[in-house]
């Protein structure tokens, strides 16, 4: 079993479980990590990351391209 990677980020946590969910209608693993963390952290921006099996990361990203919410 190989590791997560991350396949995108986004700026609201919503919007990363859409996507997580498209990403699971395909067959795929997601997992959606920095919720609790998002937004300004020592006046950096914080998104929130949208993870991948390794193994999955090409088909996720080509899933993603065609993503519409």
């Amino acid at each position: 079993m190989s590791g997560l990677v991350e396949v995108v980020r986004f700026v609201r946590p919503y919007e990363a479980d859409l996507a997580r969910m498209f990403l699971e209608s395909y067959g795929l693993t997601a997992v959606v990590f920095d919720t609790g963390s998002q937004g300004y952290a020592d006046g950096a921006l914080v998104n929130v990351r949208l993870m991948v099996l390794e193994e999955e990361l090409d088909e996720a990203a080509k899933a993603l391209r065609e993503y519409r919410p």
